[in-house]
């Protein structure tokens, strides 16, 4: 089943068999912060500089208030806090050092704030080599696919990934190349070493819908803390991913806080009805 393979144009990703121990993932332990940042078209490689609806206040924080342009990568951890509407786009520029996804992270991203992110990309919405972690903030992330194949495909790749704080994401992967497997959510092994092997899903007190149709979440466990499966009903983490009473992995996922409300004027997601 994880037999692919993922890449992107800047660095090999490989997505290799999981077996690590999933406990709660309580967030990523940040360094220095970003070497680099690309955004807008241009790269970066020191902080204090900004332009439309952004600006790289310190080398671990970058804040979006508005953007909406083509993708933004950083090497190195990274914090970001959303304000207003927000989407980033994988960019068709031959000479881009990003091509396949919305958002790349090489190390740590936490996204927080009380904006919203839309990524979308062909083969990922956001790719974090190490650990996500979605801190009360509403994210969609989608990959549609667009002439990858022999790759996996997936709104959200990623080492760790943790919700927490209210946080609310969407993410969605699909794809008709050949060798195209397809996820909401994959979690790989990170390879960077002992103690971190990845692969970790916890969702605190949160909202998740995660739809591919090979798995709508792959990893090899996790943690619902005030949290529960709706889809499928009675899931459970199974050696692939959420899997259903029969042991099937499942295709759709969807998870909630124990006691949600939706809010006023919207559905579970936050999004409006009208």
């Amino acid at each position: 089943m994880f037999a692919a393979k993922s890449h992107t144009s800047r660095h090999y990703i490989p997505i290799v068999a999981m077996a690590c121990i999933c406990v709660l993932l309580g967030g990523p332990s940040y360094a220095a912060g970003a070497e680099s940042l690309i955004i807008a078209g241009a790269t970066y490689y020191e902080p204090g500089v900004s332009g439309p609806g952004w600006a790289w206040t310190d080398a671990d924080h970058l804040e979006l208030n508005g953007y909406a342009g083509e993708a933004i990568g950083a090497e190195g951890d990274l914090v970001l806090t959303l304000a207003g509407q927000n989407s980033v786009t994988e960019s068709h520029a031959p000479d881009a050092d990003i091509t396949l996804c919305g958002m790349e992270v090489w190390g740590n991203l936490t996204l927080r704030g009380t904006g919203t992110l839309t990524a979308t990309g062909s083969q990922c919405g956001i790719h974090v080599s190490q650990a996500l972690v979605v801190d009360g903030c509403s994210v969609d992330a989608r990959a549609d696919g667009a002439d990858i194949t022999d790759e996996a495909v997936a709104g959200v790749i990623a080492g760790d990934m943790a919700v927490r704080g209210g946080g609310r994401v969407v993410a969605s992967g699909a794809g008709s190349g050949a060798g195209v497997s397809a996820y909401g959510v994959y979690l790989q092994d990170a390879g960077f070493g002992e103690g971190a092997a990845g692969c970790r899903l916890s969702v605190d007190a949160s909202w998740l819908d995660a739809a591919g149709a090979d798995g709508g979440v792959a990893c090899t466990g996790g943690s619902l803390v005030s949290a529960r499966f709706v889809t499928p009903d009675g899931g459970t983490f199974g050696a692939g991913g959420v899997v259903d009473a029969g042991g099937a992995v499942a295709p759709h996922v969807v998870v909630e806080p124990d006691v949600a409300t939706p809010p006023a004027g919207g559905d579970r997601w936050g999004r409006g009805t009208g």
